[in-house]
């Protein structure tokens, strides 16, 4: 299966012209939002924690995203609370504290809950980013779940409806 963010975004290649500088963990607000939008549109990947400033489990969490992030100097990390950032989240459905997004360029990767056990993220991140991307589009759109993730917890295209 081909990706059609393949087609909208940079290849490989010429992806190496382009330098975005990266922060160890961005925490999102409407004023930096253009940063995950431009790690995204190049194909990069992000792994967003989905959270909540009243919300124990998460400040607990946001030690071990820290360390996660520190381990994969690659990846863009964020934290985006939904509360503060509604208009981006909208309708996605996040009932469980913290939420893990994992995307690479335009196919969500890994959408949901995770145990507060650092080893379990860890895991998760290193099994999505060995994938091929072609695999990653596969598995998109291999299961209705998944197919959700695409529609309802992209953040790229939420980002870019926001712009528009």
């Amino acid at each position: 299966m081909k990706n059609p963010a393949h087609d909208r975004y940079p290849s490989r290649i010429d992806r190496t012209r382009y330098k975005i500088s990266r922060m160890q963990i961005l925490t999102l607000d409407n004023d930096n939002r253009h940063k995950l939008s431009d790690i995204l549109a190049i194909d990069g990947w992000i792994v967003a924690c989905l959270c909540a400033a009243w919300c124990g489990s998460c400040r607990k969490y946001g030690e071990n995203f820290k360390m996660l992030a520190q381990r994969h100097p690659q990846v863009q990390f964020a934290w985006i609370d939904i509360e503060d950032q509604a208009d981006l989240i909208g309708d996605l459905d996040v009932d469980n504290f913290p939420t893990l997004l994992i995307q690479r360029g335009d196919v969500v990767a890994f959408l949901g809950p995770v145990e507060m056990d650092l080893r379990l993220a860890e895991r998760v991140l290193q099994a999505q980013m060995t994938k091929h991307p072609d695999e990653l589009l596969a598995e998109a759109h291999g299961s209705s779940e998944r197919r959700h993730w695409q529609q309802d917890g992209n953040l790229l295209r939420r980002l870019t409806d926001l712009q528009t």
